[in-house]
């Protein structure tokens, strides 16, 4: 199912229907601050292992992360951080970025990777933040099938693939049948976020994307 949402203003409308899709443990796929993701309520386990079958990937080795509304959810779901890692967050979201923190005992275990960490979003993306603000907690994050640790696009030999993970009306048309919504929130970008490990005395880029990192960012 394609369904519409206005990037700027939401359709409360259809909004409600993609919460409705969540909580009965359904499985869309909606815009980011970067690329078209895959999603699920983070409390719905068969979702979660859902989206893991879908990438043919092991639920313990799927690195898995989820959008947050804004950094009031750091004491939910992160343990105690120390004010200068609070302070790098709040420079650099929302944004484009995928921070790895230590997680707190709120985080569902499947989500969690084997060091206890979990990878945590705030993206800047009006219709990814207002599905989890109705929700009232995380949704995840995840790219699409087909992807790489470099994007869904790394090493794409026809430029033609772009398509098929940016357009949602070739989005539905290559992974509909795998999911239950596929939200219309316009043509998405084609690099994933910029992962920081911030789990270490000094944070560290373990992946670089759409996001610009500066280890002494501006206030």
């Amino acid at each position: 199912m394609l369904l519409q949402l206005h990037p700027v203003n939401p359709q409360p409308r259809n909004i409600r229907m993609v919460i409705e899709c969540l909580l009965d443990g359904g499985v869309i796929i909606y815009p980011t601050d970067t690329i078209y993701g895959l999603g699920c309520d983070i409390f719905q386990h068969k979702a979660v292992e859902r989206i893991c079958r879908i990438k043919q990937v092991d639920p313990a080795k799927a690195q898995l992360s989820f959008i947050c509304y804004d950094l009031s959810d750091l004491s939910n779901y992160t343990k105690s951080i120390s004010t200068p890692l609070y302070r790098l967050l709040k420079t650099y979201l929302p944004g484009p970025y995928t921070f790895i923190l230590p997680a707190s005992k709120q985080v569902p275990k499947i989500l969690k990777s084997k060091k206890d960490t979990i990878g945590l979003r705030i993206p800047d993306n009006v219709i990814a933040r207002s599905l989890v603000k109705e929700l009232n907690h995380p949704i995840l994050s995840s790219s699409l099938p087909g992807g790489t640790k470099d994007g869904p696009l790394a090493g794409a030999p026809v430029a033609l693939l772009v398509e098929e993970y940016t357009d949602p009306e070739m989005i539905v048309e290559k992974f509909g049948s795998l999911v239950d919504i596929v939200i219309d929130g316009g043509i998405g970008g084609i690099l994933p976020s910029t992962v920081v490990d911030c789990t270490g005395e000094e944070p560290v880029v373990l992946r670089k994307g759409l996001g610009e990192w500066a280890m002494e960012p501006n206030p």
